[in-house]
């Protein structure tokens, strides 16, 4: 098939690399504009455009997805199909151009966390299971109909990147059995089946990735595995206010007789504790604002002071 790509991030590289060695012909791809990052604003390429520079692909960075010089020119490109991995919304004159339609990869089983960050999200809540899907783009926002879907076990202390890497490279093999099964006759998608059961994966922000101390400790510790290692757990120390990032953590079963109030840091030995509306967590990577990453022990000798002291 000649297929237009379209991409951003590296979780995307693997879908692309595994097209482009594939018998399919990429006939172009798409990705974001280059643009200012980090605080020397240096511009930065996209890891697909990185990629497709390297192996000497045809690369479309337009500003505006509707206008008429770009659309006319992935028309004469002819494409037969378009794959959008981690790209942006599409608007609907760009995905019915080409014949044998768009298809999208996300990395949750659809219905189920739709949205921009279903891996960090299939963690916080604590599922079991996940995986990928493809589907066919439409009018709304990851509601197209299936095509094919990967299941995956969340193994029980896995975090967030971990998952990532193994989804991005069972979502390029997915890309590729889609293909396959689109090209056989008799071939038919299945329709999404609503429910009030099926959780969100909305975008993280500073609000929705802070710690709620009063949650249980499995609770906590899945919200803290689950924004491991972007963008972070985070809290702050009523005493001066400080950001304090959790990467890690363990759930601890506790012998200590005494109640703390949810919050509280309890430093016992080489231990780093701190108390939730039930139980207590074990902190193994954190880091103090303005500080190195540090494990539990190096926190413990470097903020003694900070002993029962609450966070919030």
């Amino acid at each position: 098939m000649n297929i237009i790509f379209m991409g951003t991030p590296e979780f995307a590289v693997e879908c692309l690399d595994i097209l482009v060695k594939s018998n399919h012909n990429i006939i172009a791809v798409i990705t974001s504009e280059d643009k200012p990052a980090g605080r020397g604003q240096k511009i930065k390429i996209s890891e697909i455009k990185k990629y497709s520079i390297k192996n000497k692909l045809k690369i479309l960075q337009p500003r505006n997805l509707k206008d008429y010089d770009f659309l006319n020119e992935i028309k004469l490109l002819k494409p037969d199909i378009f794959i959008v991995v981690a790209f942006r919304m599409l608007p609907k004159i760009l995905w019915k151009i080409p014949q044998k339609g768009t298809i999208n990869l996300h990395a949750s089983l659809l219905p189920n966390l739709r949205g921009a960050a279903p891996i960090h999200w299939a963690i916080i809540n604590g599922l079991k299971e996940t995986g990928v899907s493809t589907f066919y783009i439409d009018e709304n926002i990851d509601c197209g109909q299936v095509i094919e879907q990967k299941k995956v076990s969340i193994l029980e202390n896995e975090n967030t990147g971990e998952l990532y890497n193994r989804l991005k490279k069972i979502g390029a093999l997915t890309i590729l059995s889609t293909l396959e099964k689109i090209d056989t006759k008799g071939f038919k998608s299945i329709k999404q089946i609503e429910s009030k059961e099926n959780l969100k994966a909305p975008k993280l922000n500073r609000e929705n990735t802070k710690i709620d101390w009063c949650k249980n400790s499995n609770e906590v510790h899945n919200f803290i595995r689950g924004l491991n290692p972007y963008p972070s757990a985070w809290t702050s120390i009523n005493e001066n206010k400080k950001i304090l990032k959790i990467y890690k953590s363990r759930k601890y079963s506790s012998s200590l007789k005494a109640k703390y109030k949810p919050g509280t840091i309890i430093m016992n030995k080489n231990t780093l504790l701190i108390s939730t509306g039930s139980g207590l967590i074990e902190v193994l990577e954190l880091k103090m604002e303005g500080k190195k990453m540090m494990n539990n022990i190096e926190f413990n000798n470097g903020f003694k002071s900070l002993n029962k002291t609450n966070l919030s």
